[in-house]
């Protein structure tokens, strides 16, 4: 029996990436999955090739209705919910002075905003079905800031401070709340800013594993925080970054 046999999970940003690691990882330990993403095709893709255990939903997580409409497709399809992963966020890099509002607001809307969303759409389910996990992903960038990265920063250590609140909040109703802080990951996200061909061999000797992180790494942890395994945490920060915050960080002037 999987580890997460019976329970139902809805991941966003859940087309590629981490996103689809973690669905895949969870179909593999028994549990039902709502992939959530603007990426129809290959969303779609991936919930046919994980069968009768998955379904795609066309998710913008900045959008309240999209949102009613994910959380009711869990419980239509698989009968309830258990699980959400706040996976789905975006990334620029800018310098401060540059930085329009227009482009702070749309890192925030994205990453911010559709933790928030989420974790509310997903509340009454998950009480429902008599409690579950919240999964937000922040960074590494929500325990400690970075050149070129105010939005974005911003918006993640924002999630951190959110699960926490949430964690209060939601704890007499058994929904526990945790924040999960990836370092650099070699993703769709990663390569739109580095190019495809690019090495981040560099990147990754910087960290004391000396490689940066593939979607794949971050799939077990994922898996304990969602399962009940993990049923005395809460309001607690994970992180999966190859040792880059147990020293001191290093960047060019």
């Amino acid at each position: 029996m999987g580890r997460l046999a019976g329970k139902v999970a809805l991941v966003t940003g859940g087309a590629r990436g981490q996103g689809a690691a973690i669905a895949r990882g969870f179909v593999a330990e028994g549990a039902s999955v709502v992939i959530g993403d603007l990426l129809d095709a290959p969303g779609k893709e991936l919930a046919d090739e994980l069968g009768d255990s998955a379904s795609y939903v066309h998710l913008d997580v900045s959008d309240e209705h999209d949102w009613s409409a994910a959380v009711d497709r869990a419980t239509e399809r698989f009968g309830r919910l258990d699980v959400l992963v706040n996976n789905a966020g975006v990334l620029m890099f800018s310098a401060l002075e540059e930085t329009s509002l227009a482009d702070y607001e749309r890192i925030v809307r994205v990453n911010q905003f559709g933790t928030f969303l989420g974790m509310r759409a997903a509340t009454p389910a998950l009480t429902a079905a008599g409690g579950g996990s919240i999964v937000n992903f922040s960074s590494v960038e929500g325990l400690g800031g970075m050149p070129q990265l105010i939005a974005y920063t911003a918006s993640k250590f924002a999630i951190r401070g959110m699960t926490k609140a949430a964690a209060t909040e939601l704890g007499p109703r058994n929904i526990r709340v945790n924040s999960v802080h990836p370092g650099m990951f070699d993703t769709g996200m990663t390569r739109q800013f580095t190019g495809e061909d690019t090495d981040l061999t560099p990147v990754g000797e910087m960290v004391p594993l000396g490689r940066v992180g593939q979607p794949e790494d971050i799939v077990g942890l994922v898996v304990f925080l969602a399962g009940d395994e993990s049923r005395y945490c809460t309001g607690a920060e994970f992180v999966a970054d190859g040792g880059a915050t147990a020293t001191h960080a290093y960047y060019r002037r």
